[in-house]
Order: structure tokens, then sequence, then C-alpha cells
């Protein structure tokens, strides 16, 4: 990482409208760590705000909170993400863009891709949480709690939406084809992207238990690696992808309503 981070002397040509422009490795450090980050200090924001209300374990109170959390975090990751588009010269807009001229063969494309990842989404969350805890629904009770109606309506509203605008256009539509400017292996373009997302769960929530840490890095991987290996073969994909991650992160802020 710390050549990533060497912006003075490391830059990635990217081509826009003919012209090169480089993007400083700075920038792909920051869109690579910058939501993992932001998951933990806004769970802290929500920790300080409890506390103040009188919360005995203001941190562990915290964690149910995820939803916001999150949402909160996206918004700043799309702030930034629109920022340094717009330095490159391009816009935000730019990675939701559908090719209405391959339409058909990017939806079959899709479906594809989502038959592959379904089970590759649902087995390790499963199985890893069998092996950790003995029992998966120790972790989903912990990653389930119950939220003050307003807000796991609130969290149900913003949370899918602004998660599959900022996410993946951040790791694979900006991170991943500047580092394949930047570098030319192969493994770290595919690799890197998807491990820091797959890696960036263990912050939503933060719950200093290792098993559940372990559990949320871990659980996404092999998702991670499929997107990341389906989005570098097939880029313009990415507009569908989002709607598929915003069906599966809907699902998953349902059972935040359902227990609350």
């Amino acid at each position: 990482m710390s050549a990533l981070t060497s912006s003075a002397a490391i830059s990635a040509p990217a081509e826009l409208d003919g012209r090169a422009v480089r993007v400083p490795g700075r920038r792909i450090a920051e869109l690579l760590l910058v939501r993992l980050a932001l998951f933990a200090v806004f769970q802290a924001v929500i920790a300080g705000l409890l506390a103040v209300g009188g919360t005995a374990d203001p941190w562990a109170a915290s964690a149910a909170w995820w939803p916001l959390t999150a949402t909160a975090a996206n918004l700043v990751n799309l702030g930034l993400l629109a920022r340094y588009l717009r330095l490159d010269g391009s816009s935000i807009a730019s990675l939701y863009r559908v090719r209405r001229e391959t339409l058909g063969r990017d939806i079959l494309t899709t479906l594809g891709i989502v038959a592959i990842a379904a089970p590759l989404a649902a087995l390790p969350n499963i199985g890893l949480a069998a092996w950790l805890f003995g029992d998966p629904q120790v972790a989903l009770d912990l990653f389930v709690q119950p939220l003050p109606m307003w807000a796991a309506i609130a969290g149900l509203v913003l949370f899918p939406i602004t998660t599959a605008l900022a996410e993946l256009p951040t790791y694979y539509g900006y991170v991943q084809p500047h580092l394949a400017r930047l570098t030319r292996s192969a493994w770290l373009i595919v690799l890197l992207p998807a491990l820091v997302h797959a890696f960036q769960h263990a912050a939503l929530p933060l719950i200093f238990d290792t098993e559940f840490i372990m559990w949320r890095a871990l659980m996404f991987l092999p998702f991670a690696l499929l997107l990341s290996i389906a989005l570098r073969w097939r880029p313009r994909v990415l507009p569908y992808l989002l709607v598929v991650h915003f069906a599966l992160d809907l699902q998953a802020v349902l059972m935040v309503v359902a227990a609350s």
C-alpha cells in the first residue's frame, strides 16, 4: 500500500477524450480505505450520541445502527468519488451510464454473473458463521438488532440506495481501472479491490469480537472476488450489478425492520 500512497512520484494515466489524465496513487489509496474508516468513524459518532443520552454501553448499542452508519459513510464516499471524477474531467454519472447498443448482451451477462454469485454470497456467510459460532443464528443476532422504528425505516430507504451508488462504483468503477493503469499485475488489479471490498465489512458494524470480525471480513470474499473478475472482464455491466447489489442490501435491512 505504501507504493500507492507515494502520490508525488506515482500516478496512473487515464484516457479522457484522447488526453492523458494523471491520477495520483494517493486517490486510489484513499478510495480503497475510506469506507472502512468512515464506518468506524460514524459508529463512534453514534456511540457518542448514545453516551450523551445516557446509554449504559454506548459502543455495544451503536452496533445496531449500522444501516445509518453506512448511509452516512456512503454519502461522504459519494462526495469524494464525485470530486475525484471531476478532477479527472469526468463525472459520477458516467459510472451509472447504460450502453444501449449492448443492452441485451449486458443483461444476459449480468444474469449469468448473478447465477454464480448467489451461492457465493450466501454459502460462505452461513458456513463461516457455523464454523466460528457453532450456530449461524448467533452471528445473525449480533448483526441484526432492533432499532427505533423511525431509524429502521430511514435505513430501509437510504441504506440500499446509497450503498448501491457508492460501493461497487468506488472499488470497481474507479479504483480498479485506475489501478490497471498503474500496474501490469493482473493479480493485484483483481485482488486488491476485492480484498478491501470484502474486508470493509469488518467495521460494519464494528464489534470487538474476534469471531464476529472474522465472519464479517471473510463472508463476502468469494463474492467480491467474482465481482472483481467479472467487472475487470466486462466493466460495462457495472450499472446492472448495482441493481443486484441494491436488492441484496434491501434484503439485509429488511431484517432490521422486522426485528424492530
